[in-house]
């Protein structure tokens, strides 16, 4: 694992570097409100009315989740235009650097390396535009959460029950870096951890993973109010067909739990 981890530090420092050589699309191409305004119209105006003066002020899911759903989301589909703006909201809103921090890593995992780079540049101006250093990001490597062994084992033993003669390796780098590693750390919490896989997997239209995920949310605290809104929040940000494709998986889940 340690030779893992060591080639994948190697790999994330190398594509790093290529993003900041590389022309970087979107840091500061968010349009204003009058561009919009001078190409359409209406748009503009439905910007103002649903999303500033009503999707963000409703009291279902907190600014603060607002902020992580969208920034997972416009990572997941790889939408790097808006990011700097909502990145600095998220910090507005009370998600700290070291939860963006390892939200980008997370979803690394969970919608592909190359989507996390593209979100390094955009991170990195607005980290340092507030003067967040390394001193404020979670290290690499260090203590990590207790994990339910019980349940790992349980879940470990049906994956590899159904995919461990096809794919081991899938299933071993699922246990081993993954489950026994990526969601131990504690830099973000297990409850917003789930938030932003949800997010993610709605964002991105992968509706076969989000029950599993979303009964992992609720497990770990998200309410079903919470996951209503965050449906919600996604149809503007992911589009109302992403998130109309996942309303029966989250009814389902919701109706099925214990109240």
């Amino acid at each position: 694992m340690r030779t893992l981890a060591a080639t994948l530090i190697s790999l994330c420092l190398f594509a790093v570097a290529a993003a900041a050589q590389a022309p970087h699309q979107g840091a500061n191409g968010m349009p204003k409100p009058e561009d919009i305004r001078a190409v359409a119209p209406a748009l503009e105006g439905y910007a103002q009315k649903f999303i500033v003066d009503d999707l963000w002020k409703r009291t279902g899911l907190s600014r603060r989740d607002r902020g992580i759903v969208t920034v997972a989301a416009l990572i997941a589909r790889d939408q790097i235009v808006e990011l700097p703006h909502y990145l600095a909201l998220a910090l507005d809103s009370g998600v700290k650097a070291s939860e963006i921090s390892e939200i980008i890593t997370h979803l690394a995992f969970y919608t592909g390396w190359a989507n996390a780079m593209d979100a390094i540049p955009a991170a990195r101006e607005v980290f340092k535009s507030r003067n967040i250093g390394a001193d404020q990001l979670p290290p690499a490597l260090g203590p990590q959460l207790s994990l339910d062994e019980a349940a790992e084992k349980q879940r470990a033993t049906r994956v590899g029950e159904q995919f461990g003669q096809t794919t081991p390796s899938l299933v071993e780098y699922t246990t081993d870096v993954l489950f026994r590693d990526l969601w131990l750390r504690p830099a973000l919490a297990p409850r917003d951890r789930s938030l932003v896989t949800v997010s993610a997997l709605i964002a991105t239209g992968q509706v076969a993973q989000i029950a599993y995920h979303l009964n992992r949310a609720m497990d770990n605290g998200l309410t079903r109010e919470e996951a209503g809104e965050v449906l919600g929040h996604l149809a503007f940000y992911a589009g109302w067909p992403n998130a109309f494709s996942a309303a029966p998986v989250v009814k389902d889940v919701i109706e099925k739990r214990p109240h």
